[in-house]
């Protein structure tokens, strides 16, 4: 597992393909704040609650400045049907090789029903404008996150 972004680090940049596989490069979003959430896969019951509350939210989320970016280890045709099945308006890129999740510290090993396992660490991220780390919240829960992210951010 890399380490833990904390404020104040530089995230690393990247370059992934989203659900129509078009390659998406953090460092061209910079001028802009992005959220980048990082969740264990698609079509699932706890992302799919996280993915709706951030399609919800997008609008408010980009009348404040920011891109919101979501990130599974998921291949491309996946995210596509999860994108057309749940109606999401987010941005989803396919960290297939987990190469992002371990640089950013949202991949290695986590508790799952009493047992400790590896696999994607459910993490958000936000940068600043510059791609300095603004926030980085690890083990987060599904349900609420969003929400919890819009008053630490003081967006509501």
């Amino acid at each position: 597992m890399g380490d833990r972004l904390s404020p104040g680090d530089i995230a690393p940049d990247f370059t992934l393909p989203d659900d129509t596989g078009s390659q998406v490069t953090l460092s061209d979003l910079r001028g802009g704040k992005v959220i980048v959430y990082f969740y264990p896969a698609a079509m699932t019951p706890g992302c799919t609650t996280q993915a709706c509350d951030f399609s919800d939210s997008l609008e408010s989320l980009r009348a404040d400045g920011y891109t919101v970016l979501g990130i599974s280890p998921d291949m491309p045709e996946k995210l596509a049907k999860f994108r057309e099945k749940e109606g999401l308006t987010i941005t989803l890129l396919s960290d297939a090789d987990r190469a992002v999740m371990t640089a950013w510290g949202a991949f290695g090993e986590k508790m799952m029903y009493g047992k400790t396992v590896q696999g994607v660490i459910r993490s958000t991220v936000v940068l600043d404008e510059d791609g300095t780390v603004s926030h980085a919240w690890y083990n987060v829960k599904a349900t609420g996150h969003v929400a919890k992210l819009r008053r630490d951010l003081g967006l509501e």
